[in-house]
């Protein structure tokens, strides 16, 4: 069986998947020590971190959802970009210790930023990007 998918399917499923599998698995299913790790160093309570923890969670997996059907739009790139460029911003300021470990938010972030980035450009190309 061939899979033919272009360069912008392939990039929307894996933002999409992305934002999905990180809302669902390490914040709805089962928090991940990492995430409690985060939510601990702004000083918030264990309940008010666990909330906060499951909410992040709910959103990703919103986002993933709302970015699957709008990849084609210029905002929604955006605000992947700028969501993952400052949830980057955030580790290094919180745990900076954390973009040195394998599997880091480095290689992920910078991925999936590259990934809306080719988005944006197949799209101006071919004059598909939707402004709003």
């Amino acid at each position: 069986m061939k899979l033919n998918l272009s360069t912008i399917q392939i990039a929307r499923f894996i933002i999409s998947f992305s934002w999905l599998y990180h809302g669902i698995f390490p914040k709805l299913v089962h928090i991940a020590p990492l995430e409690k790790l985060m939510t601990a160093s702004i000083g918030l309570s264990d309940d008010l971190s666990y909330f906060v923890t499951k909410a992040a969670g709910v959103g990703e997996v919103i986002f993933g959802l709302m970015f699957f059907v709008f990849y084609k739009t210029k905002v929604f790139n955006v605000l992947n970009i700028v969501g993952l460029a400052g949830l980057l911003v955030f580790v290094a300021v919180l745990q900076p210790h954390i973009l040195i470990e394998a599997f880091n938010p480095v290689t992920t972030n910078i991925t999936l930023i590259g990934f809306s980035l080719i988005l944006l450009n197949e799209f101006k190309d071919k004059n598909e990007v939707v402004t709003a």
